[in-house]
């Protein structure tokens, strides 16, 4: 399992993945499920990436190798829907050839799941979520952020703090409590994490960070978050109805 978290902010796109893809009592694997494809200058384009780790390495591959073809590409699509279109067509082409086999009916899960964001001159920084079937949706500033795979651990901080107007500053404060949350939670979640910050109209340079076990800012954070959580949670008044002893329905 994994976890991917992507959002599109007015300052703009933050995106974030961490690196478990096996968790085990004798196995644990890493590999990064974040790749960039920029054209300085021009545009910049992120996937995230959940889900079977060869399905999801074949698509990834595929689409760089087909960076040099005329056929349409991720060098050349004119928005980040026909992006997020061509990395759907990807998914079900790559299923189609590896997930019809004899492995069927031997519960491998050959599905995985996308997120696509980034900005291309012309258009503003745009995220969406392709689902393994190949359709997707995108973003909104209702809905600002997406996530992919261990998601519901990580879920409820975002809800209470991120909107469209967070800047990228305290969005990716944010999105690293989101993480530590569900690394707590869940053993198929594990540092490192990738996180890449883009900002609005920027295709020069996009900032990454690599968040790691010895990290001092996530280890201050994930001690300054659990030690306020136990102090608010002090705080707050015990059941006026469990102090009256009263335990009537």
């Amino acid at each position: 399992m994994t976890y991917c978290v992507g959002m599109v902010l007015d300052e703009g796109l933050i995106f974030a993945s961490d690196s478990r893809t096996n968790a085990g009592v004798d196995h644990v694997a890493t590999f990064r499920k974040m790749n960039v494809i920029a054209v300085p200058g021009e545009r910049q384009i992120v996937l995230l990436n959940a889900g079977n780790l060869a399905t999801t390495q074949s698509v990834v591959s595929l689409l760089k190798n087909r960076l040099a073809h005329d056929a349409a590409n991720l060098h050349t699509v004119k928005s980040l829907y026909e992006a997020a279109e061509l990395v759907g067509q990807t998914i079900r082409e790559v299923l189609a050839r590896d997930g019809n086999g004899s492995t069927q009916g031997q519960g491998v899960d050959f599905s995985c799941s996308f997120l696509v964001g980034g900005q291309i001159r012309g258009e503003p920084p745009r995220l969406f979520q392709v689902y393994p079937q190949g359709n997707f949706i995108e973003a909104t500033p209702d809905t600002p952020y997406l996530q992919i795979g261990e998601a519901k651990y990580g879920k409820p901080i975002l809800d209470r703090v991120i909107s469209h107007r967070t800047p990228l500053a305290q969005a990716i404060k944010c999105t690293l409590i989101s993480f530590d949350s569900t690394i707590r939670s869940n053993l198929s979640v594990g540092l490192p994490i990738d996180l890449l910050w883009q900002q609005r109209d920027n295709f020069d340079f996009a900032p990454r960070h690599r968040v790691t076990e010895d990290d001092p800012y996530f280890l201050q954070l994930r001690q300054g978050w659990g030690e306020g959580l136990r102090q608010v949670f002090g705080q707050l008044p015990d059941a006026l109805w469990f102090k009256d002893g009263d335990g009537a329905d």
